[in-house]
């Protein structure tokens, strides 16, 4: 290999290195107002209510893992943390979203602090990104499952964020959003927030019991657990 090709190797891994240094991305003036628009627009369209946020830890560093039912889960989720813990908070998401989903996926990775992450490629760097950000004391929302459900149940849960929660020694919090597919799913175009004319829909957001990492000897197990705890929260729902 002669020095110019290795040189244009150098040059291409500093390049990706400073695209993902401008992670997470910084909320900013335009995320705040996201994040406030889009929970009065919530609040104001739909019937959001919370059980379990007394399961939320006080303090940070934690890891929330909710299913993925909407492209608004993390603001619902984040809307319930105690107060002060949303200016911590980042999230892990697809690199696409801020690519390819127009203003509106640029304007949600903003108000989610997000890392992107490809989904199609390697994870590597985000993963690092995001455990600096736990050991820092942040808050870090990761969906296990990595993409939105096309029928409203629980996709196969990936490792990542038990991964993150054995790394960074920090509680894992499922998360379970009941109600969220009816009313934004990735089959609508625009959200459909009432049931009839003046009746809004119900979103509830259960949060469970906090998992310690010490309680598992691999991140795979870890997993299984955090998987069996948000079904349960859904089918305590059905019942």
């Amino acid at each position: 290999m002669n020095k110019r090709s290795i040189s244009m190797i150098k040059d291409d891994k500093d390049s990706k290195d400073s695209i993902y240094r401008r992670y997470p991305l910084k909320r900013g003036i335009t995320g705040w107002f996201g994040y406030i628009g889009g929970m009065l627009l919530s609040r104001l369209l739909i019937r959001l209510r919370a059980e379990g946020t007394e399961n939320i830890p006080k303090h940070p560093p934690y890891v929330l893992a909710p299913n993925h039912v909407t492209y608004v889960d993390g603001m619902w989720v984040a809307s319930f943390l105690p107060y002060g813990h949303f200016n911590d908070l980042c999230c892990m998401a697809a690199k696409e979203l801020e690519d390819s989903h127009g203003p509106f996926g640029r304007l949600i990775v903003r108000v989610g602090r997000g890392i992107a992450a490809d989904r199609f490629g390697n994870p590597i760097r985000a993963l690092i990104i995001a455990k600096q950000q736990l050991d820092k004391g942040q808050i870090l929302l990761l969906h296990p499952e990595g993409t939105r459900s096309s029928d409203g149940g629980l996709g196969e849960f990936k490792d990542g964020a038990a991964y993150l929660s054995m790394k960074a020694n920090c509680p894992l919090i499922p998360v379970y959003i009941e109600g969220g597919y009816d009313v934004f799913n990735r089959h609508m175009k625009y959200p459909r927030p009432f049931i009839r004319p003046f009746r809004r829909k119900t979103v509830t957001v259960h949060y469970g019991q906090p998992l310690d990492p010490d309680d598992y000897s691999s991140a795979h197990e870890m997993t299984s657990a955090l998987s069996g705890s948000v079904d349960s929260m859904r089918e305590n729902t059905i019942q």
